[in-house]
């Protein structure tokens, strides 16, 4: 509705954009309102439309829009007052429920956790339950606000001191003003007219004061309330049970009506015989529920129907300025519930009806087509639903046809009597069938889409749809202004109340109003060219990214869908024209071009042709039939060996413009397709390997010579490094070996004089023989040498040096000043040790270090043998 309303609003003045902006508004904002009073939460939809609508959307000779026209089927009444298990009632009672502020709900006598036995499942929220939508909406309708408090209060004075008349289509006197809104600091505005100037719709009736609540409603939910309990006494009405009393007392209250004369028109039933005489009996308790359920079925329909008219009003057109229209159907999809009765078989009666009449269109609109590309051929093998609606709706004898005759009949009908008849009468139906396992009276109808079992009890009353002349004469006593003008005390009426008995009329039953009403709706469908949308739902929870497939399957099976493919496949399903044809499957010609080229085909070498504005005539031709040509072949390859049947040549006709062929043939072709896909696919990747494999081949000969060079000059440098380091360290070595040597020499021969000089030789002691005179001397020299070898840089270290010293030189126990020992670690040069001895000292060399003396000082870390041990002593060198 939006994108039309958008589309075909296209003015070309200021003013006629406000016209145009106004009415599109109004056209998109009849929708919230009738979904809130006319849908309801079922087991499969939370919005289920109870009701059939169809849209005018009205255009002018310039294709824009004008104003729209809403036409309703079969409001499903009955949920007023029954509502299945896990079902609710419809959205507008839920809405003043939840959305009511709380001085509402106390004006409405609905306070916060009030139990309502027609407001099933109340703790369910649903985002359909939104006040403030559908209030706003009535507000771009026309409809102020203290209008919706009193639902649409048909009397009342305007703020500017003018009388508002009651009616439809009325005309305003006053200019812009402000209508109060029962928010504070809100007011809304009224449309502004022109003198002359149409009124689009009804204005607003604005109440003397602001009434409380919404009544209607209010009333007919504290009229559900209200159970009797069975009287002991047939000839006195039935009690009251528990808070009835006060149900009954709110209900009358609300919807402005004698409080006496409600309760007794419920209890006690008024029987007319003949023109004079009139007998009162009291109702059972049975009897007293259905005219409880009949007030309220009663009011809320005319309520609906009176909202359907004053949205008509508001956004409908002169007939004198609209030429074309824009139809929108959106009627109830095929039900199917545990518990089905005359709701269910006038809506899956109207699917049946729309089915064939898409079936029709779709056919027809099939054989069109092949008749224009020249094919001969006609739809034989197809599944017709005329044998269902011969069941529902044939002549002489169907199901409404004999619930109609029972409806007719002046005698109470039963369940049991109604199956019989309907069983034995249309036993001949292969529509028909029966539930043996049923304890309940019933019978099943097989649908389109699939059997559907309809229970027979209170299947005749519901067609009946009886108003007691009570009822509607104590609703014409309500002094509510909306309820008088639902129930206008018309003198025609009271005549026909009382017709003889020979001039009665035949009684209008539901199923005939129904029949009625779409055979109109037909009528405009038949002169229509028809566009179809399907609304698939992935899963009944609302759940994202969740795909029910059985479900999915069902809805598809109930829209027809499934139907329409098999009448599809029974022709040729798939068509596409020449020129995508010749595009996509120009390349199977690569499959002939081997072994038998056609005479129109050009060599493979010549690649793909293209496709010329100027040759298109005479080119699609040659090569269609070289394509076609090759199925023959893809038909044995793909058939199994010793199977003719699939070998057999697929059925494929080439018309004017486009190919039609079916599903298998299309198959065919995209295998083909396939396997010349992958061999070119095959050949490009031989190709490319080769190529990738020698440039890779290049790039590693390339690397290895580049890592050869750079490897041989990384090596010339370390041998260079090294070389350069190996010459300072020998020149520094030797340094120090000649400066070592220079410095021990030196130290030698200096200690070796002072110590001869000084000291005494002792009284009467005897020369030193020769020998030991060189021992002695030999010994002076070199203990120097072991001293350096013992103090190495490298070995023990710290006070295990120390130790080692001590162990060397043996120095014997007794006073530590007798002697001073000096160490030079970690000075440079040669260490040495100083000793002062007070007596002889003599040198043991246990072990000459002359043989590693032009060695690099480098001494295992590991032990400490080799070192020159001396041992000092206290005695003097001479013999003792």
């Amino acid at each position: 509705m939006k994108f039309y309303a958008v589309v075909a609003a296209s003015p070309t003045s200021w003013e006629s954009h406000r016209i145009a902006e106004r009415i599109e508004q109004r056209i998109l904002n009849s929708n919230p309102v009738m979904e809130a009073f006319g849908n309801a939460c079922t087991l499969r939809n939370n919005n289920s439309s109870r009701f059939g609508k169809f849209i005018q959307l009205q255009l002018n000779r310039a294709q824009q829009m004008t104003g729209a026209a809403v036409q309703t089927y079969l409001l499903e009444k009955t949920r007023v007052a029954c509502q299945a298990s896990s079902e609710r009632n419809f959205h507008i009672f839920y809405q003043i429920c939840k959305g009511a502020s709380t001085d509402e709900r106390l004006q409405w006598h609905l306070p916060e956790g009030a139990a309502f036995s027609w407001l099933p499942n109340p703790d369910r929220t649903l985002e359909e339950d939104c006040f403030e939508v559908t209030r706003e909406a009535m507000l771009h309708l026309g409809i102020d606000t203290p209008t919706q408090n009193n639902i649409f209060q048909p009397v009342g004075t305007h703020p500017c001191g003018s009388t508002v008349q009651c009616g439809l289509g009325h005309r305003a006197q006053c200019a812009e003003t402000k209508i109060p809104d029962s928010t504070p600091g809100r007011a809304v505005r009224a449309p502004v007219l022109r003198e002359g100037q149409r009124e689009p719709g009804p204005k607003p009736h604005w109440p003397r004061r602001s009434e409380p609540g919404p009544q209607v409603l209010a009333g007919l939910l504290h009229l559900g309330n209200i159970r009797f309990a069975d009287s002991e006494d047939e000839a006195q009405p039935c009690q009251l049970m528990g808070d009835a009393k006060c149900s009954i007392r709110t209900s009358a209250s609300l919807l402005q009506l004698p409080e006496a004369p409600l309760l007794e028109t419920l209890r006690i039933r008024t029987i007319r015989a003949g023109r004079q005489q009139v007998f009162r009996k009291p109702c059972s308790r049975a009897e007293c529920d259905i005219r409880r359920d009949c007030v309220a079925k009663l009011v809320y329909a005319r309520l609906f129907d009176w909202l359907v008219s004053v949205i008509n009003s508001s956004i409908c057109a002169d007939p004198d300025s609209w030429t074309t229209f824009i139809g929108l159907l959106d009627v109830y999809g095929f039900e199917s519930f545990p518990n089905n009765s005359l709701e269910q078989l006038c809506i899956n009666y109207a699917n049946e009806k729309l089915q064939q009449h898409f079936v029709a269109h779709y056919l027809r609109a099939q054989q069109e087509e092949y008749a224009v590309e020249g094919l001969e051929w006609s739809f034989v093998n197809y599944q017709d639903n005329q044998p269902c609606l011969d069941l529902l709706e044939g002549s002489p004898i169907s199901i409404c046809s004999l619930i109609n005759e029972e409806c007719r009949l002046n005698r109470p009908s039963s369940a049991a009597q109604l199956q019989t008849r309907i069983e034995s009468a249309l036993a001949g139906s292969p529509c028909l069938g029966h539930n043996k396992l049923s304890r309940e009276p019933s019978f099943i109808v097989v649908h389109y889409a699939g059997p559907v079992q309809y229970h027979t009890a209170g299947l005749v009353e519901k067609n009946k749809d009886p108003v007691p002349p009570e009822l509607t004469r104590l609703l014409q006593q309500s002094q509510d202004p909306l309820l008088k003008v639902l129930f206008p005390a018309d003198p025609e009426e009271k005549a026909q109340e009382e017709p003889s008995g020979q001039s009665r009329a035949p009684v209008l039953t539901v199923v005939s109003k129904f029949k009625a009403s779409l055979e109109q709706l037909l009528q405009v469908l038949h002169s229509t060219t028809p566009h179809y949308i399907r609304c698939i739902k992935p899963n009944s929870q609302g759940q994202a990214h969740t795909f029910l497939q059985e479900e999915v399957l069902s809805q598809l099976e109930a829209c027809g869908l499934v139907e329409t493919i098999h009448i599809s496949a029974a022709g040729f399903p798939v068509r596409i024209p020449h020129r995508n044809f010749v595009e996509r499957y120009e390349l199977l010609r690569r499959l002939r071009a081997r072994t038998s080229p056609g005479p129109h085909s050009p060599p493979p070498a010549e690649g793909r042709s293209e496709w010329s504005p100027c040759t298109e005539a005479a080119t699609p031709q040659p090569l269609l039939q070289d394509i076609l040509h090759t199925l023959p072949a893809l038909t044995q390859a793909a058939a199994a060996p010793g199977d003719p049947a699939e070998a057999s040549a697929a059925p494929v006709h080439c018309g004017r413009t486009k190919v039609f062929m079916t599903d298998s043939t299309l198959e065919l072709l995209e295998h083909g397709r396939a396997q010349v896909l992958e061999q070119c696919a095959r050949r490009i990747q031989g190709s490319w390997r080769r190529h990738w494999y020698c440039k890779q081949g290049r790039r590693r000969r390339a690397a290895v010579l580049i890592q050869a060079a750079i490897r041989s000059w990384l090596a010339r440098k370390h041998v260079r490094r090294l070389h350069a380091a190996a010459t300072v360290i020998e020149r520094a070595w030797r340094r120090w070996r000649i400066g070592m040597a220079f410095l021990a020499s030196k130290e030698l021969d200096g200690v070796e004089e002072n110590h001869l000089s000084q000291v005494p030789l002792p009284t009467g002691s005897l020369l030193l023989p020769q020998t030991q005179t060189s021992l002695l001397a030999a010994v002076i020299r070199l203990w120097p040498l072991g001293l350096v070898l013992a103090n190495a840089a490298v070995g023990v270290r710290g006070f295990q040096r120390k130790l080692v010293v001590w162990a060397c030189l043996q120095l014997p126990t007794g006073s530590p000043s007798s002697y001073t020992v000096q160490t030079a670690q970690g000075q440079a040069g040669v260490t040495s040790i100083r000793a002062l001895p007070q007596g002889s000292i003599k040198f043991h060399c246990r072990k000459s270090p002359l043989p590693y003396a032009d060695i690099c000082p480098e001494p295992s870390p590991y032990s400490v043998t080799g070192f020159n041990q001396i041992l000092l002593e206290r005695d003097s060198l001479g013999p003792r």
